[in-house]
């Protein structure tokens, strides 16, 4: 699952680097504070399951409430 961060796909998905690394770090706290996982956890650390997550559009970055500006799509 780690090799999904040899791609770009991730980083375009949320719309760059430092905001793939913020919903990473952010979600992998989560899950060591006790989250329940959104995937299948079998067998899997808690950075595969989090990219898995990201993958199946399971976490986002909320916008709106962050007030962050969304990835240009175009």
């Amino acid at each position: 699952m780690i090799e999904a961060l040899n791609s770009d796909e991730l980083i375009h998905k949320v719309g760059g680097r430092f905001r793939l690394t913020a919903l990473i770090q952010k979600r992998w706290l989560e899950l060591l504070q006790g989250a329940r996982p959104l995937v299948d956890p079998a067998g899997k650390t808690n950075m595969e399951i989090v990219i898995e997550e990201i993958l199946q559009d399971r976490i986002t970055i909320d916008y709106e409430a962050s007030g962050i500006a969304p990835p240009d799509r175009s």
